[in-house]
């Protein structure tokens, strides 16, 4: 029953990922790339400002100067704010710029203006609503697998007219090697991204970000919606921590910190974020939306029980774990800091009168084990995926999650998130990623109802059903049954969320996309769940 991360990689059933890149053919071609060579993107949105971006390269491949325009109407006929900025190789000819002084609740056309007077394509974005706001809807997004198929999900949210934000709560692409995850076999054609080797320098990262940028559905959601973003793991590499990763190798990789470093550099050049590691985003008496960081700052090392079932007793040793090691309190996603700016970020909203708390984590939090009954799901399954079930039996019958690198690694550092949310009296949504599924948790602490938990769906990379035979529903069903938490699952469908705040509920709709092999439109809501204010359960 041993099993580790890396071996695993191949049966689709951890939250692995990799490539692709439409229309580049080489790393010399995107070297050679002149002008605006990524559209343009919007994020940060607040009351009364937006951060722009783009990526500009002059024929000198030196610096340059953009200034920017926003306008109410199309055409720009009235220039309603603005900005201007140097960018150049230092920062990868990226440029983000904040612009002020807006109107709450509205919507904005913008454009970038390079040193020869020409434009970029044209973005739409939308501040932050006042406090007249009745609603406030976002497509939530997560684990975006270029190598796996078309990103239908952010084609299909682009087209919408009805949201006012977009959400990405990590994953947002993936640092593997070409033919690692998916293989070769697997990976759909014309979709490898660049450059073709793990990405591990600042060079690597960078042009990553350019082959999944170059993505035409991608551009779309970017150029049609202003996005909120964190990053999980893949941003970095696999099971990252504040000191290493699962799929970081010191003797042939070099330095941890060093990697790190490029990877957050990158992420801030490429991303429509600001360099805070955290943020609250008040939208207007509805809610506050907290922007976390559970990866690279402060996280601990995740526990690993693959050790436990070498050892004479492996009963005995994962209890010894379960009443030891896991509760350990020193063990933490967020580090005290984080924490302590959390529980005051949202005492402080709950004061104010913001109706709902709603918080971005990159992994689940809800309590997750294996069924007993998991290992009838096998089939013609992998070795590695029956040692990965039967270690999950295994844990659960100690009392233990199947999956130790999301809040069931954590359970002491999950308590005080969860006990500080009780006390505040307020109505607290979790929302969450990187388990390549759907699930919907009603939260609880010392028996008590603490928040509810709406966890995304991948846009493209495989669930539970690229590592188990069985039908979908019939495991989903029994995941449901194995745990209290646990209200509803899929297991099998791609997509993405749309959740809409008002001021007595909130709904979050599971858009499940017909398809990722062959691009089109066609979607459906595969679930629908609502939470009623200050009962912090689903209705």
């Amino acid at each position: 029953m041993i099993i580790d991360r890396r071996s695993f990689v191949a049966t689709g059933m951890l939250g692995y990922g990799a490539f692709a890149i439409p229309g580049f053919a080489n790393a010399a071609t995107v070297a050679g790339l002149r002008g605006f060579t990524h559209a343009v993107a919007s994020g940060e949105p607040g009351a009364d400002s937006v951060l722009l971006w783009t990526r500009y390269v002059p024929a000198s491949g030196g610096e340059a100067t953009l200034r920017v325009e926003l306008s109410e109407t199309p055409d720009f006929a009235r220039i309603a704010g603005g900005g201007a900025q140097q960018t150049g190789p230092w920062r990868d000819h990226t440029a983000k710029i904040t612009v002020a002084g807006l109107r709450a609740g509205q919507a904005y056309h913008y454009r970038f203006v390079a040193p020869d007077g020409s434009f970029s394509p044209v973005g739409r974005t939308k501040t932050l609503p006042d406090d007249g706001a009745r609603t406030w809807r976002a497509a939530i997004f997560s684990c975006s697998n270029l190598g796996y198929g078309l990103f239908n999900a952010y084609a299909h949210a682009a087209a919408q007219d009805d949201f006012d934000c977009a959400i990405h709560l990590g994953d947002y692409f993936y640092e593997y090697a070409a033919g690692t995850y998916p293989t070769a076999k697997d990976t759909m054609a014309g979709r490898e991204p660049l450059p073709r080797q793990e990405i591990v320098q600042l060079a690597d990262y960078r042009l990553r970000y350019a082959s999944y940028r170059a993505d035409p559905d991608l551009q779309a959601l970017h150029r049609r919606l202003p996005m909120i973003v964190q990053w999980d793991d893949h941003e970095s590499a696999n099971d990252s921590w504040e000191g290493g990763a699962e799929n970081h190798d010191p003797a042939t990789e070099g330095s941890w910190s060093a990697r790190r470093d490029a990877a957050i550099q990158a992420y801030r050049e490429w991303m429509p974020v600001s360099d805070e590691p955290w943020k609250a985003y008040d939208i207007g008496r509805l809610a506050t939306l907290f922007r976390t960081e559970t990866r690279l700052l402060a996280r601990t090392q995740a526990p690993d029980i693959a050790p436990l079932f070498k050892q004479a007793d492996p009963v005995a040793a994962l209890k010894a774990f379960r009443d030891g090691a896991w509760m350990d309190p020193a063990a933490t996603m967020m580090g005290s800091q984080q924490e302590y700016w959390l529980a005051q970020a949202m005492r402080t909203s709950v004061k104010s009168g913001k109706a709902w708390q709603v918080v971005g984590f990159g992994t689940i939090i809800g309590e997750t084990v294996m069924p007993a009954d998991a290992a009838t799901w096998l089939g013609g399954s992998s070795d590695r995926a029956r040692a990965y079930v039967s270690a999950g039996i295994a844990a659960a019958k100690a009392g233990l999650p199947f999956n130790f690198d999301n809040w069931g690694g954590y359970p002491a550092a999950r308590a005080r998130f969860l006990r500080s949310a009780q006390s505040l009296g307020g109505s607290t949504v979790v929302i969450s990623g990187d388990s390549h599924n759907a699930w919907a948790y009603d939260l609880a602490q010392d028996g008590k109802p603490a928040a509810v938990e709406f966890a995304g769906q991948a846009v493209t990379s495989p669930g539970y059903e690229a590592g188990v035979g069985t039908d979908p529903k019939t495991v989903a069903a029994s995941l449901v049954r194995a745990n209290r938490e646990l209200k509803w699952c899929d297991t099998s469908r791609r997509g993405y969320m749309a959740m809409t705040i008002a001021p007595d509920r909130v709904t979050n709709d599971w858009i499940m996309v017909d398809t990722i092999k062959q691009r089109g439109l066609g979607a459906s809501i595969g679930h629908r769940a609502t939470v009623i204010r200050r009962r912090n359960v689903m209705a």
